[in-house]
């Protein structure tokens, strides 16, 4: 089970997750081994019987089902109903959910890719996710250090990799009692041609690549630092915006998205007079990105839970569009088994049949 955590927090680190979230192991133990892994949207009773049916005893979800604190559980309700009946089952349950919702390739990014939008980036970046580290290496081991660096994440910008910056100078320091330099005598200052690396790199991977820093460099005690930055990272953030090739009505935009995402209805604000080009998405309640949609100049915002009120501020400047919790969110089992399944392409992930939707449309 741990294998199968590892793979998914790469693609959605924990530590991306909003402060109020619950991601994660929720029921089970890592080191247990894994006899097949079920995808599915929300964790309902059905969803573990099924997962006992078909002898896969790690349930990957979207939404935790775990998700305030449980002051006790009771088969009186869904959630102590389910926890218990995968508890005696032997199932365990993993949420990745904000994590995966605040990656450019999550669940916003795949809505995109299902309505053909181009150009797409992160509608918020999020602030304190990009760190520099400087270091300090022997002309001779460089390349050695570079690399180890580039192989664990640092250097990574938008769509280049192996980024940073390289300056020549003279390290020079004095070993003291006890020491083992790697150059240079204990007791006597010594002066090293050295080079100074500069990386940037996404935070969430910081241990890594210290930790590559310091098994790569030849000294025994690294001088580096590792310093916050004030940049934004384009990669991670809440929310997706994009655009497509040719601007397209109002009445074939809704369409197209009604089309793409199989619905039934979509509730929307009044049709501005102008065509749809740039397009704002947020899988699930998105309504605290309204704003966000509007001063990045989007034609039409398409996201859920909106209420009442919440619709009045977009009229005349945007469509707004609230197209349903899980209608937004249902391509996201389709995201997480097509990942496991090029990671463990011989092993048995499996995509649930259930449908958790719990609202239906009186037509």
């Amino acid at each position: 089970i741990g294998s199968i955590m590892n793979v998914l927090e790469t693609i959605a680190p924990p530590s991306l997750q909003e402060s109020y979230d619950n991601a994660g192991l929720l029921i089970g133990t890592a080191a247990d081994p894994c006899t097949g892994v079920l995808v599915t949207l929300d964790v309902t009773e059905a969803v573990v019987d099924e997962a006992i049916t078909k002898g896969a005893n790690l349930i990957v979800a979207h939404h935790p089902l775990i998700f305030s604190g449980l002051k006790r559980i009771s088969p009186n309700n869904h959630v102590g109903a389910t926890v218990i009946r995968a508890i005696r089952n032997g199932i365990a349950v993993f949420a990745i959910h904000t994590n995966l919702d605040n990656v450019l390739d999550g669940v916003n990014g795949m809505m995109a890719e299902k309505l053909g939008l181009i150009h797409t980036s992160v509608l918020v970046p999020k602030p304190g996710t990009l760190r520099k580290l400087y270091t300090f290496v022997p002309h001779t081991h460089l390349d050695q250090v570079r690399e180890a660096i580039f192989a664990a994440g640092g250097g990574h910008i938008g769509n280049y990799q192996e980024v940073g910056f390289s300056v020549k100078g003279l390290g020079f320091f004095k070993a003291g009692p006890g020491a083992n330099p790697f150059v240079g005598s204990v007791g006597e200052r010594h002066y090293e041609e050295e080079t100074k690396i500069e990386v940037i790199y996404p935070a969430h991977l910081e241990a890594g690549i210290v930790e590559a820093l310091k098994a790569a460099h030849p000294y025994v005690e690294v001088a580096y630092d590792l310093v916050d930055l004030r940049n934004q990272g384009g990669e991670i953030g809440s929310g997706a915006i994009g655009e497509w090739e040719v601007a397209k009505s109002p009445e074939e935009a809704l369409e197209l998205v009604k089309e793409k995402f199989g619905l039934q209805v979509i509730r929307h604000t009044p049709f501005p007079k102008k065509l749809v080009k740039r397009v704002a998405l947020c899988g699930g309640a998105g309504s605290f990105l309204i704003s966000n949609a509007l001063r990045a100049g989007a034609d039409l915002y398409i996201t859920a839970d909106v209420k009442y009120h919440e619709f009045f501020g977009a009229e005349g400047r945007l469509i707004l569009a609230d197209i349903g919790h899980f209608e937004s969110e249902q391509f996201t089992s389709d995201l997480l088994f097509g990942r496991l399944r090029e990671k463990f392409p011989n092993f048995a992930v499996l995509k649930s049949l259930v449908e958790t939707n719990p609202i239906k449309y009186f037509i």
